[in-house]
Parts: C-alpha cells; structure tokens; sequence
C-alpha cells in the first residue's frame, strides 16, 4: 500500500450536469463515470478520502420541500445537507464498489455522514449570500421570504434564495476518517461540504442553516487527516490568467505566493474558481505538498503532474 494520502473533491455538478434532467438514473450513470481517477488510485495504492459537492441535489430537496410544505413539515436545510450526504454517498459508494471489483481491485468503500464545525460567530451567518435552490419571480421569492422567514436575492438568472456559507475550522468526525483511510479504506466524507455545526457554551453540537463550500472543507478534511494531496476535479482543464480576455493563459503551476497574488486580483470567479484557488492555497500552506485544481476527465494524469494546475509551497 502506498502511504500517501489524498482528498479528491468531486462537484455535485459532475454527478448532475446543467442542462440535463437529473433523474436519478442520470445520476447514478454520471457517478459510474465519473470515478476513473479514483480506481486508479485505488490501485496505485493511495489512501483516499472523496468529498462530493451537492448544489443540485439540496436545490431539488429544497424544492420538494417547498412543494410539500403544506402536507409535512419543512425539514432545515442542514438536515438536507445530511440526507444528501447519505444518498449522494450512496451512489459514489455503490458505484465505486463495482468499478473495483470489475478491476480487481480489493478495496472497501465506506460513507460517513459528516459533521464540520464552523464559528458560532461567524460574519456570514449575519449576511447570507450564496444562492441555492430554484430561480423565481421576485413575487414568488418575496412571498416565500414571507412565509417562510428566508433570506432572497437577485441573480444573474433571476430571483433565488440565499443563505450563509460560514468558514469551517475542523472535521468533528476526523480521528474516526483518518483510521478508516489509513486502514486502507476508501472514505466518501464532507459531502456537500458537511453538515455545518457549532460548539455551544457547554461543549455540545448544534446544527446551523447554512452550507459550506465543498472545496474548503476537503481542504480542512486534508489537513485534519495528513493527506498529502488535495486533487480537486472540476469542469476547467486548469486555472488561467486574464481569464476570459484574449490573453488568457493556462497556469500548470503556481506558489503559494503566486496563487495568492492571483486570487487576490479579481481575475477568478467569485462563485467558481475563487474558492477552489483559496482552499488549495490554504491547504498547501498549512502543511499539505500540493493541490492539483484539473478537470475530471484527467484527474489520475493531474496527480502524475501531466494536466491541470499545481500549488506548491
């Protein structure tokens, strides 16, 4: 067994693409897809843990939510996070379990509902921003809002609601992955970014309505478990430079210092690129030896150094 250790953070996206109906046959076919990276790990012998992203998933349970709201009652938005956790896992692991059987790679698959701490006091908590959920008309949002005390803003796209996307500080269940990762055990945590939770007074867990980025916990999850690589597979083949000008240009790999310098330039997407850039700067920096931002397809090659784009110290 190779003793490096390394968190692949997988999009929601990935799993349900835009533009697609995201039956959950869809699903489970995009998930059997998507897992090349991770069985050739697998086989190489890396300890793995996988944090997926849920954006379209909560979006749907937030609907039914919505639509149902008159015959059972809403559950909070952190107990979705959980439930996607659980069925989003589901999938991944299912889907995983055949791909290493059909390669013959003798592996075990485990989903650990995850919960992730944040600060009780955090700013973001006060002033949501990150939109979820389905786009509406500024009379439907308003009256939701209304009815059902949420925050809601306009987008690009339309009206949308909005809640707190806090900073989390640490896995709560991290000892309990690290000895199923370093047992050799292939581990899907943090999805959707965890189940966002604070510490109160007398030391007990209390859930928050809000959802963490995925892309900052599984750093977090990194750090927290001594992996030595974040890998996070996205839609773009790499980061760039001036991107979206006629001088834009693919970064194969950047310093810490240098992608710094880049995310604090508002040249990467504040809802895209920003946060991927930021999570792998902070895990670098905080003792992993690097993090690989490349597109899905090429997630095994990105680990060898042959696609996409590098941060190291």
């Amino acid at each position: 067994m190779n003793r490096a250790g390394i968190v692949i953070a997988l999009g929601g996206n990935a799993l349900a693409p835009d533009g697609e109906v995201d039956s959950i046959d869809r699903q489970f076919a995009h998930t059997r897809t998507s897992l090349g990276a991770v069985v050739g790990l697998a086989r190489a012998g890396w300890r793995v843990a996988i944090v997926h992203g849920n954006g379209p998933q909560v979006g749907n349970a937030l609907i039914r939510n919505e639509l149902a709201r008159d015959k059972v009652a809403p559950l909070p938005l952190g107990v979705l996070v959980a439930a996607t956790e659980g069925w989003i896992g589901y999938m991944i692991q299912q889907s995983l379990e055949n791909a290493l059987r059909a390669e013959s790679v003798d592996r075990r698959v485990v989903t650990l509902v995850t919960q992730v701490r944040v600060a009780e006091d955090d700013p973001t908590l006060l002033e949501p921003t990150k939109p979820i959920g389905r786009t509406m008309s500024e009379e439907t949002a308003r009256s939701l809002a209304a009815e059902l005390g949420w925050s809601v803003a306009e987008g690009p796209r339309g009206w949308r609601r909005v809640v707190a996307s806090p900073m989390p500080l640490e896995i709560i269940e991290r000892e309990m992955i690290r000895s199923l990762v370093d047992e050799g055990h292939l581990v899907i945590a943090a999805g959707g970014g965890g189940t966002p939770v604070y510490r109160t007074a007398e030391g007990d867990l209390e859930g928050v309505d809000a959802v963490i980025d995925k892309d900052r916990a599984a750093a977090i999850l990194g750090l927290d478990i001594g992996a030595e690589v974040l890998l996070i597979l996205t839609d773009v083949d790499a980061v760039y430079a001036d991107y979206g000008t006629d001088r834009q240009r693919a970064l194969t790999r950047l310093t810490v210092a240098e992608a710094e310098e880049l995310a604090g330039s508002g040249q990467l997407g504040a809802g895209s690129m920003l946060p991927k850039v930021e999570a792998a700067i902070r895990f670098v920096r905080e003792g992993g030896e690097r993090a690989v931002i490349a597109p899905l397809e090429q997630g095994r090659a990105a680990v060898d150094g042959e696609a996409g784009t590098t941060i190291v110290a």
